[in-house]
């Protein structure tokens, strides 16, 4: 038996290679005649598409494709991946993004015949095992955010907000009202102004006090009959819990305005408490980030948004639901559409592979276990904290829920190390960096979440790491090993200014290829 176990979030063994060597492009790979596809299968004769296709529709030229093996494109996108970090490959504690490791038993499940051989066109009588799947994740997200009644549709979180504020829109409407603003606290997630813009309305900013919460005195001084709302996540984007949450409901409430739950800190806070129970009345979450789908890389997401009794009729549509009983007993689901619904704002029903993830996870884990996460989540984020708080001081000294954001500024006062070069520099310790200078209202800020599935050796290692990287930035010659990381990973350190002001978005298949 092993008595001192090793971190196993810790990715240092990586890669088999020491990547200096470019990988190509897909299309300078190519090479005329070769294909990674064939319909040899099917019995498909393969014939030349002017046989079959109008003249008129056809192309004058060839779309300038990659033609190249299955081996070599295998390879190619292997390769790639080698090159990446993951959350399989280790920890990656990238605050406010949940990134945790992602049990594969929910990906069998997923990947289960009788729900990918399915399409959502077929008649609704042969599909009522998705349909009863459906149901069933709706009623299980309602329990753990405590509301009555919810659409899977929006296809992330950023969705989930923009469906939750143009119900709030309909509401108000419905009542014969204009309002126009929508507070944000200024320590909110970025889409969240982008979202309440998009939908409408102001965004209008309340300022945080010196405890990092909501000044409640400032929130008060801005309601007013154009308050539609207010947009809050609970622990907040600093990790901490805003202990005012009933009398911000009721100041809210009183005005005739909404409480939105931006649903990104959820994994902080499950069984605990539900955001329904601090007087919210429409919550999205990200299925994506709690509940068992890879995070990351452009999707594939979720952001259910759940709302109160109040609001389930302005839910868009259709939505699955219970619509009766069959011959033999057996519930009969199908659509319905909400009375007064804002309409479908997804096609079909949603990413119905994450569903499938979401419940599996749900259903693994239970009340009891969806509870044990928060709370080891919870558990772990104050045990780095204070692990690290001689180097990396938090912004707020005081207990935080799944995620802290620390400051790199006494380090950047003492040796001129700043927050970017740490975030480097803890990649060649086979950590994933955390998110920098965000929030904006904490000075060089690292933002830690290192979730519930991280070990505590792992977390000593990750400790240790950012104690190391502290002690090289107090001597010259550790401060140019730092300011230069990372400098042992495939892709050193860039010029992220350049890249900002040169950026160059397209790549040229003709000049690459009149240049070989």
């Amino acid at each position: 038996m092993n008595k001192t176990p090793k971190p196993g979030g810790r990715a240092g063994s990586i890669p088999l290679m020491d990547g200096r060597v470019a990988e190509p492009t897909v299309f300078e790979l190519s090479v005329p005649g070769r294909t990674a596809a064939s319909f040899r299968t099917t019995g498909i004769p393969l014939k030349d598409p002017s046989i079959t296709i109008p003249a008129p529709l056809l192309r004058e030229r060839d779309v300038e494709m990659p033609e190249i093996s299955e081996r070599d494109m295998v390879a190619h996108f292997t390769r790639l991946t080698h090159r990446q970090f993951s959350v399989d490959l280790g920890a990656y504690p990238l605050g406010s993004c949940t990134m945790k490791y992602n049990p594969k038993f929910a990906d069998v499940a997923a990947t289960m015949p009788g729900l990918t051989d399915v399409h959502p066109n077929q008649p609704e009588s042969t599909i009522q095992g998705w349909l009863e799947l459906m149901v069933t994740l709706e009623t299980y997200f309602n329990e753990i955010t405590g509301m009555a009644a919810a659409t899977l549709q929006p296809a992330a979180g950023a969705q989930g907000e923009l469906t939750g504020l143009l119900i709030m829109k309909a509401y108000h409407s419905d009542l014969g009202r204009q309002r126009k603003n929508v507070i944000i606290p200024d320590s909110a997630h970025g889409t969240n102004p982008a979202s309440v813009t998009l939908s409408g309305f102001n965004p209008i900013t309340v300022k945080s006090g010196s405890n990092g919460l909501v000044d409640l005195e400032a929130l008060k001084s801005l309601l007013d009959d154009d308050t539609a709302g207010i947009m809050l996540t609970n622990p907040n984007t600093l990790g901490l819990f805003e202990k005012d949450i009933l009398e911000i409901s009721r100041a809210v409430h009183d005005v005739g305005g909404l409480l939105y739950y931006d649903g990104a800190n959820l994994n902080a806070i499950m069984g605990i408490v539900r955001p329904g129970d601090m007087g919210f009345d429409i919550v999205h979450s990200n299925l994506h980030k709690t509940f068992a789908t890879p995070h990351g890389g452009g999707g594939p997401g979720s952001g259910p948004v759940a709302v109160s009794q109040r609001l389930a009729e302005f839910l868009p549509g259709p939505k699955p639901s219970k619509v009766g009983t069959n011959h033999d007993g057996s519930i009969k689901y199908g659509f319905i559409n909400p009375p007064k619904s804002i309409g479908r704002i997804h096609s079909f029903h949603g990413n119905a592979m994450v569903f499938a993830r979401a419940l599996a996870y749900m259903k693994y884990y239970g009340g009891k276990g969806l509870t044990e996460v928060s709370q080891t989540a919870v558990l772990n984020a104050n045990w780095l904290r204070r692990k690290i708080s001689a180097s990396y001081p938090a912004a707020h000294d005081a207990t935080c829920m799944h995620e802290f954001v620390a400051s790199a500024s006494q380090l950047k006062r003492e040796t001129g190390i700043r927050g970017i070069d740490v975030a480097k520099k803890l990649l060649e310790f086979g950590f994933h960096a955390p998110t920098v200078y965000f929030p904006l209202v904490v000075e060089e800020a690292l933002m830690f979440e290192p979730t519930e599935t991280e070990s505590l050796q792992t977390l000593q290692a990750l400790a240790g790491a950012l104690e190391s990287i502290a002690q090289l930035s107090r001597t010259q010659d550790g401060q140019n090993e730092v300011h230069q990381a990372p400098t042992q990973t495939p892709v050193t350190r860039l010029d992220e200014t350049r890249a900002a002001r040169t950026l160059i978005p397209t790549y040229d298949v003709s000049e690459a290829m009149s240049t070989d």
